[in-house]
C-alpha cells in the first residue's frame, strides 16, 4: 500500500489544528458574507437607477472589483495601508475588508441582473389590475427576483469561502497555512506528508462547500 503521508494528521494535535485553520477561514468567509450581501443588494438596487452619475459610479466600482485580482487587493489593503497611511491592520481583518468589497460587487451585479431580468409588462399588468409600487413590488416583483437571487448568492458564499485560501499570502494562519507548518516541521520523518496534508485539505473544503453547491442546485430544479 503506498505512503500517502497521512500518519502526520495523527501525530499530536496536527488533525485538531487544520480544523482550527479551516475555522479561521469560515469565519473571514462568513463575515464577509453577511457584511457584502446587504451591501451587494442596496448597491444593485443603485445600478438600476437611471441616474448617470450612479451608473458611473456603480459601474467603475464592478469593473475594479471584478478585474483587479483578489490577492492584489489583498497586498494593497494589508501591505499598501501600513505603508501609505500608516495603519496597524491586521491580516484578519484586511482579508475582510477584501472579501467584504469583492463579494459586494459580485452581489450588486446578481441583484441588477435579477432586477433587470423582469419584464416590463408585469409592471404594466400590475398596474392596470390597479396594484400600487409598493403592492407590485411585494406580490410580483420581489418572489420573481429572489428565486433567481438566492441559488447564485448561495454558489457566491461556496466562491467566497473557496477563494480565502489566498489569506496565506498575508500571514493568516488559515488551513491551508497550516497546512504548511505541519509539512515543513515532518519534512524529515515524512516525506510524503505534503501529499496527505493537502488532500485532507481538499476534502475538509468539498465537506464544506459541497452541501452548500447542492443547496443551490436543489433550489434551482424546485423553482425552474
Amino acid at each position: 500500500m503506498p505512503n500517502l503521508g497521512l500518519e502526520v494528521l495523527f501525530k499530536g494535535s496536527n488533525f485538531a489544528r487544520l480544523l482550527g485553520g479551516l475555522g479561521v477561514a469560515l469565519e473571514i468567509s462568513m463575515i464577509a458574507v453577511l457584511i457584502s450581501i446587504p451591501l451587494g443588494i442596496l448597491i444593485g438596487i443603485v445600478m438600476t437607477w437611471k441616474n448617470p452619475v450612479t451608473k458611473v459610479l456603480t459601474r467603475i466600482f464592478l469593473e475594479v472589483m471584478r478585474i483587479m485580482p483578489q490577492l492584489v487587493l489583498l497586498f494593497i489593503v494589508f501591505f499598501g495601508s501600513t505603508r501609505a497611511l500608516g495603519l496597524d491592520i491586521s491580516g484578519e481583518l484586511s482579508a475582510v475588508i477584501v472579501f467584504t468589497l469583492w463579494g459586494t460587487a459580485e452581489m450588486s451585479d446578481l441583484v441588477r441582473g435579477a432586477l433587470t431580468s423582469i419584464p416590463k409588462h408585469q409592471y404594466e399588468s400590475a398596474a392596470a389590475l390597479g396594484l400600487d409600487s409598493g403592492q407590485t413590488y411585494r406580490y410580483i416583483i420581489i418572489p420573481q427576483v429572489v428565486r433567481r437571487l438566492v441559488p447564485l448568492s448561495i454558489n457566491l458564499i461556496t466562491r467566497m469561502i473557496k477563494t480565502t485560501s489566498l489569506v496565506l499570502m498575508i500571514g493568516v494562519v488559515e488551513v491551508l497555512k497550516v497546512g504548511q507548518q505541519i509539512i515543513e516541521a515532518n519534512r524529515m520523518t515524512s516525506p510524503n506528508a505534503a501529499f496527505g496534508v493537502y488532500l485532507t485539505i481538499f476534502f475538509l473544503y468539498f465537506i464544506v462547500c459541497w452541501p452548500i453547491s447542492m443547496l443551490a442546485g436543489w433550489l434551482e430544479r424546485r423553482w425552474a
